[in-house]
């Protein structure tokens, strides 16, 4: 039996040497026991046991920059087993080079999990520690208290160190502390909850503030514990307001859209896109479309390159509503500029609309797609996605008020409904929407583009150009 004593936790170069002693020597993982400290070891039944050193002699063993990175974090999870899983994998890899990249393999995995946890830790130390001030004879000094699930305290000093500076700061968790004097970075013991200060003056502006800023639009409770756990509440000022904040968004959401609709019926002289309690006017989208811009309601706003808002007269008497945008959209920001939109533009023209006359949004506001390549392809959103997208449909319905909605496509058709539509079912008449505007659903011009090759594609685009024509003629009708 072999015995590796690492000086601490988070020892990855301790860990390192010892693992290319053993491999050198060919040491199976089954004959090492792995040593925090001093502390005894049982070897069971009295083995000999010999201690790893040595090592600056022990030729390096060549592994890839990938393995060591992962190994750097992993090494810092609270798994007891984690430096025998590393080493288990060190020598696979040096027997085989590729099988790191064999993801389907449990033991790459559990280390991947091991690294990908200790990584979002990091993350919740960095956005989730929160200073507070006490003063002492040497002038303020900042106090956090934190507790991490994993052995990142060192790893996250550099952090700390570079964003506050001119700081006197400690910070404090149960698996040690860290204090700056504003030169140098000491380590300290564990510390207890009861050693860090409550709140302090500067709380309450901050809580204000917080307040002031807070988005009913970006409200999603389980994505917010997701990843702000409850047990991260405590420590930070902000969060005790968060209940009370989540309770009244979805009311604020509900009051804006009633405003909206009790508004007077809009005519000569009514003040066309007025909102009772908002700004009326193009001024109402414009602010609209910058909310929207820092829009986080559901996953779609990581990879997308920009939110991509409707654009169109705030009080123009269509509304169209495609899917979301696609790749080119993305890349410029406005809805329909891409083939897509050159077949709505062609169809448009044929019914004797002027583009700039109506508005033209999409369900979605930001472009789902998958990676082929250099390629970007289109991916259909989900139900999730169009429900946390309503909100700002709703909004821009509320401020153009419409006298006709086209839904083009499955998604901007439930997305204006609130239920599952079968476009084939339901294009070629009018729905009646809950404020009762009249929609009328038709294909969305990229079902033309995907055509097979037998299909008679002229005739599917009068199809498409007579149900754009039908509906803007029943507005003429009830004028």
């Amino acid at each position: 039996m072999r015995v590796a004593r690492l000086e601490s936790e988070d020892d990855f170069e301790g860990w390192r040497l010892a693992a290319r002693a053993f491999a050198s020597e060919g040491v199976a993982p089954s004959d090492i026991v792995w040593q925090v400290g001093d502390g005894a070891v049982d070897l069971f039944a009295g083995e000999a046991a010999g201690v790893a050193g040595g090592h600056a002699r022990i030729a390096p063993l060549r592994v890839t920059r990938e393995f060591l990175d992962l190994a750097r974090d992993a090494v810092l999870h609270s798994e007891p087993e984690r430096f025998s899983l590393l080493y288990t994998l060190l020598l696979r890899l040096l027997a085989q080079p590729q099988a790191l990249q064999d993801r389907a393999d449990a033991l790459v995995r559990r280390i991947e999990g091991l690294a990908r946890n200790v990584r979002r830790d990091s993350h919740k130390m960095h956005a989730f520690v929160r200073f507070r001030e006490l003063a002492d004879q040497d002038g303020p000094r900042f106090i956090a208290w934190f507790e991490p699930e994993h052995h990142i305290l060192r790893a996250n000093a550099g952090f700390f160190v570079d964003r506050f500076t001119n700081m006197r700061w400690s910070i404090l968790t149960p698996r040690g502390s860290l204090h700056w004097d504003g030169m140098a970075l000491a380590e300290g013991p564990p510390a207890t909850r009861a050693d860090a200060p409550g709140d302090d003056p500067v709380e309450s502006v901050w809580k204000a503030y917080y307040s002031a800023i807070f988005n009913p639009a970006r409200v999603m409770p389980q994505a917010m514990l997701k990843e702000m756990p409850r047990k991260y509440w405590k420590n930070m000022p902000e969060t005790a307001l968060v209940p009370q904040l989540i309770a009244g968004a979805r009311k604020r959401e509900l009051e804006m859209i009633e405003q909206a609709r009790s508004a007077p019926e809009r005519g000569k002289g009514s003040g066309r896109g007025q909102i009772r309690g908002q700004v009326g006017g193009p001024e109402a989208l414009v602010l609209l479309a910058g909310e929207a811009e820092g829009c986080q309601r559901c996953p779609l706003w990581k990879p997308a390159t920009q939110t991509v808002f409707g654009e169109g007269p705030h009080d123009a008497e269509i509304m169209i509503v495609g899917e979301q945008p696609g790749d080119q959209e993305d890349l410029a920001g406005r809805p329909f500029v891409g083939p897509a939109g050159a077949v709505f533009d062609r169809a448009m023209a044929q019914v004797g609309i002027d583009r700039t006359r109506a508005y033209i949004t999409n369900a979605v506001k930001h472009f789902k797609f998958e990676p082929r390549g250099k390629r970007r392809i289109h991916a259909r959103p989900n139900t999730g996605e169009i429900e946390a997208c309503r909100w700002w449909i709703d909004q821009e319905r509320a401020i153009v008020r419409p006298r006709l909605v086209i839904a083009m496509g499955a998604t901007a058709a439930r997305s204006l409904t609130g239920r599952p539509v079968t476009v084939g079912q339901e294009r070629g008449r009018p729905v009646a929407l809950p404020d009762g505007t009249p929609c009328w659903i038709t294909i969305h011009p990229s079902y033309l583009l995907r055509l097979p090759p037998d299909a008679d594609a002229e005739a599917e685009f009068a199809r498409y150009v007579a149900d754009i024509r039908s509906a803007v003629e029943s507005l003429a009708e009830a004028a």
